[in-house]
């Protein structure tokens, strides 16, 4: 699927992304989601469920900080304050670590809210608001919309691709039937 340039785009693979990130969640059994001790031994910060759907939410909630703070006239910190995008492994450290005592069914609905902020944002939006390089100066040579695609489709896939090793790493037994 090439990258969303339009509103419509975004908000139909936002959506089309998240479900496919819900069906991908629906392969693994119940008891792996609840045991929360658990981990697959993968080279990723997210190596639970509930840390692939935390990470997502963290960083939806940067965007949304970011959006806020630049509509609000002000100049955020991305990707944080003092902080680089080459500090991001050590970011989704941070993150994991902050989210890591969540249930698997509280970070459900923590995605589930930033999600619905996100695409609030988004409708909220033009195409012109969204995708126009140098509409906002704290945005730089990016777009806001490139922000949201980032946040939701584009984390989307990444999570389904990280379930999946995830899934892999899994004992035989813990996979669901047929």
């Amino acid at each position: 699927m090439p990258r969303p340039t339009t509103r419509t785009a975004l908000l139909e693979a936002a959506a089309g992304e998240y479900e496919r990130l819900h069906l991908a969640l629906g392969r693994f059994d119940p008891g792996v989601l609840a045991d929360l001790t658990w981990e697959a031994e993968i080279e990723d910060t997210s190596r639970h469920p509930r840390d692939v759907l935390t990470h997502i939410h963290a960083w939806q909630l940067m965007a949304l900080g970011w959006a806020e703070t630049g509509e609000a006239g002000g100049t955020p910190q991305v990707p944080g304050e003092g902080r680089t995008w080459r500090e991001t492994p050590v970011i989704n450290a941070e993150i994991r670590e902050r989210y890591l005592g969540t249930s698997y069914a509280d970070a459900v609905e923590l995605l589930a809210g930033s999600h619905a902020r996100c695409l609030a944002v988004i409708t909220s939006h033009s195409d012109d608001e969204l995708f126009t390089r140098g509409r906002y100066a704290w945005t730089g040579s990016t777009t806001l919309g490139a922000y949201f695609v980032s946040a939701t489709s584009s984390h989307y896939v990444w999570g389904r691709k990280t379930l999946r090793r995830i899934q892999r790493a899994l004992p035989a037994r813990s996979l669901p039937g047929p």
